[in-house]
């Protein structure tokens, strides 16, 4: 992890690592939660590879591989002659895992979770539209019985949310949109994966989650892909709400209704 002190290349201090099989993983996701966290600028040289071999008390070889798999994500770009410079977060591949997790744990506004909010709204309505079109009677028969876990689980925080999220995979699935719901399950499951995503449920909340999934399912199954596609975007709006936690940020970012 960094530390606060800065050395006179303007990267922030690392701990040293003891060697293990993983360390390459680790130095790549501590390079990478430095940049995210803006702890380097955009246009920032990182130390050269001898420098950051000795704070993470590795050879060369493993700096050399994982700075490139970083270059890969598109943080960074590496010049021959020049060294390592931070790219502008336009640049950067939002989606890959590393990159999206180190975001989302660095937002400390919930900008990001906003903005994941939105966009995944967007892509789940379009899916339960077409679920609602596409889905077969065994399909409908597989998504029911993630619904009754829910209404079954509906004391339980962690059944809950594990068949809440069921739902939702195979509302994507049955879908047949491959490309939308690689995107998706990407978002989802990042998000989830975050304290501050999943936040705190109270009973209102979860009876609340509860019926608007039996609204999704019941336009679903009867075929009426408008008011599936309108169900899905609302609940998926309002259950971030309910479970949006206070923040210090003077003005939080709040996603738009469409």
């Amino acid at each position: 992890m960094p530390s606060d002190s800065r050395p006179e290349t303007g990267f922030p201090l690392f701990d040293k690592r003891e060697p293990s099989p993983t360390l390459g993983i680790a130095v790549v996701d501590a390079i990478v939660d430095v940049i995210v966290s803006g702890a380097v600028q955009p246009g920032d040289l990182l130390p050269p590879e001898g420098v950051l071999a000795e704070r993470f008390g590795v050879s060369r070889t493993v700096i050399r591989e994982s700075v490139k798999r970083i270059e890969e994500k598109g943080l960074v770009t590496i010049a021959r002659g020049r060294g390592t410079s931070v790219r502008p977060t336009s640049s950067w591949n939002i989606l890959d895992q590393v990159v999206l997790t180190s975001l989302i744990k660095h937002d400390d506004s919930r900008g990001v979770l906003d903005e994941l909010t939105v966009v995944r709204a967007q892509l789940e309505s379009v899916m339960a539209a077409d679920a609602a079109v596409r889905c077969s009677d065994l399909q409908l028969k597989e998504l029911e019985g993630h619904l009754q876990r829910m209404r079954d689980s509906s004391y339980d925080d962690e059944a809950f949310r594990d068949a809440d999220a069921a739902f939702h995979v195979a509302v994507m699935s049955f879908s047949g949109n491959r490309l939308a719901e690689s995107i998706a399950r990407t978002l989802f499951e990042r998000a989830r994966a975050n304290s501050r995503f999943r936040g705190v449920d109270s009973r209102e909340s979860v009876e609340a989650t509860l019926a608007e999934h039996e609204a999704v399912f019941a336009a679903i199954a009867a075929g009426r892909a408008d008011e599936a596609r309108e169900c899905m975007n609302q609940h998926i709006l309002d259950a971030w709400q309910r479970r949006r936690m206070p923040t210090s940020a003077s003005t939080p970012s709040t996603p738009a209704r469409s």
